[in-house]
């Protein structure tokens, strides 16, 4: 199914096509100009989760690899296509020339492997909550390749599927719902993965953070993008993503690690 804004492309292109051809005395009439585009449906609007509800996903099936995707997602902000090829050679959780931890979205899905747009290709801060989450999910990794007598390389994906290959958008769309479950939604089977981001731009704009700021993280061309695509999240706006992200969960994840971890005692 293609979109009214895709169909008026080939319409236009057929339309030119013809008339070459009658100026070429091939075609008798341009019959492509008798044609309408017809009026698309509408898609599903999108919607992004509420702190509350963003709060309650980040605590949700911890330990497992969709609490990681989630988290780095949400916090993050990067596109589902970027997301899933992603390797531990384009994580850097304590980077040598002191740099703030981040990670290289370089690559994509796509038939290509490149990213969307020129500007999609760059690098992102994390914040201290994303690191934490992803160094954890890289020691059960290893662990778990130790076990097996595999050898584990920062080559390797984070994501891997059971056959070591790019993990399969449908595990994600259904290990999601599994964990918005968990997290107490009554509908999980409504929400979709790019939601994930288009939540991270609502959260940045209701924090202050400015849509130019915002259209650099998410790797939109420019602002107006951002807002087309995000207009009912955006909000007038002063700040940048991980610090802000921190601000945001901070004091949250805080509280739940002191509850996790034991209090050592004291030596004597």
């Amino acid at each position: 199914m293609l979109a009214t804004s895709s169909l008026r492309l080939l319409l236009s292109v057929l339309r030119r096509s013809i008339a070459h051809a009658q100026r070429r005395g091939r075609a008798m009439r341009n019959v492509a100009e008798l044609v309408a585009v017809p009026k698309g449906r509408l898609g599903r609007p999108g919607k992004s989760l509420t702190l509350e509800q963003a709060t309650a996903v980040l605590s949700a099936m911890e330990g497992k690899w969709i609490h990681v995707y989630v988290v780095l997602s949400l916090l993050v902000g990067t596109r589902p296509e970027e997301t899933r090829p992603l390797t531990w050679a384009h994580v850097h959780t304590a980077p040598d020339d002191g740099s703030k931890p981040h990670i290289d979205v370089w690559r994509s899905v796509r038939r290509t492997g490149d990213t969307k747009t020129r500007k999609s290709r760059r690098s992102l801060a994390m914040p201290k909550q994303a690191v934490e989450v992803l160094e954890a999910h890289r020691d059960r990794q290893q662990a778990k390749f130790k076990a097996a007598g595999k050898a584990w390389t920062q080559e390797g994906l984070v994501f891997p599927s059971r056959v070591d290959r790019v993990m399969d958008a449908s595990r994600v769309r259904i290990s999601l719902r599994s964990l918005l479950k968990e997290a107490g939604f009554s509908n999980p089977g409504e929400w979709t993965t790019r939601e994930l981001r288009t939540s991270f731009v609502s959260l940045l704009s209701d924090h202050g953070v400015p849509i130019e700021s915002i259209a650099r993280l998410v790797g939109h061309s420019g602002s107006n993008t951002t807002e087309r695509v995000y207009r009912k999240q955006i909000r007038p706006v002063i700040t940048e993503g991980a610090e802000a992200m921190d601000e945001i969960f901070g004091r949250v994840h805080a509280t739940r690690l002191s509850k996790v971890l034991p209090v050592s005692a004291e030596s004597d």
